[in-house]
């Protein structure tokens, strides 16, 4: 058995990611792992920054195998015209849709992306908002605790739309939904709601713990962006 890798040592490194190349070209392509093809991508991705060679992983692990992350990846590579790929919304739009289907880690993610190309129209026929639709797969985002589609549940409920009634005790519902998940938008949203009893019971105690919720958000996020400095 191979003895540990030295990572100091220039040429056990390559020998060893060439190797890991291998394992994962075997697994994908001679074993029909989906997950080793997924393995695959991440070392083109991550090691070789072959994008092109990492679409054509994807597409065979989605096609072939339906493999969930590798259809939302590939949707996303769709959406921005990643790895040669010409960009294709609809082609996208296909991909997360099995995405959201499939159990994966980016299944809720890819319900909501769904949702948002619904929402926007450049995919549909007649190239106009499909309202039903986008909340139909919001609110699956939205079940799968994925804060972003409560938070357009509550934004939808909270404007209106032809053919879509303007409903403030749905919006306050989803707005807090999205807000305990940590959506601050939504918490400075829900905040105004009880601070104005809109759509809701008028609550100011509440409101204030709203708003010192969001501002904690704001700060925390703002925290991780920051950058790194030293002395």
């Amino acid at each position: 058995m191979a003895g540990p890798v030295d990572f100091q040592d220039e040429e056990q490194v390559k020998l060893f990611l060439e190797n890991m190349k291998v394992e994962c070209h075997y697994h994908c392509y001679k074993e029909k792992d989906p997950d080793g093809c997924y393995r695959l991508v991440d070392y083109l991705e991550g090691i070789q920054k072959n994008f092109d060679e990492a679409a054509k992983v994807l597409k065979f692990n989605c096609e072939e195998n339906k493999h969930s992350d590798s259809c939302y990846k590939l949707g996303a590579y769709y959406v921005t015209g990643k790895g040669g790929l010409i960009q294709d919304l609809k082609a996208a739009l296909n991909c997360f849709l099995v995405a959201c289907e499939k159990p994966g880690r980016k299944s809720m993610e890819a319900c909501h992306n769904v949702g948002l190309l619904a929402h926007d129209g450049q995919v549909n026929d007649d190239g106009q908002p499909d309202l039903e639709k986008a909340r139909d797969y919001y609110t699956r985002g939205c079940d799968g605790s994925y804060a972003s589609s409560c938070f357009n549940l509550s934004t939808m409920f909270l404007q209106g739309a032809p053919g879509f009634p303007k409903d403030m005790s749905q919006a306050c519902k989803y707005s807090m939904k999205a807000c305990d998940l940590g959506h601050v938008w939504a918490c400075a949203n829900t905040s105004r709601m009880y601070n104005l009893g809109d759509g809701v019971d008028k609550d100011e105690a509440k409101a204030e713990v709203l708003k010192n919720r969001a501002r904690h958000l704001h700060k925390e996020q703002h925290k991780r962006v920051q950058p790194l400095t030293f002395g």
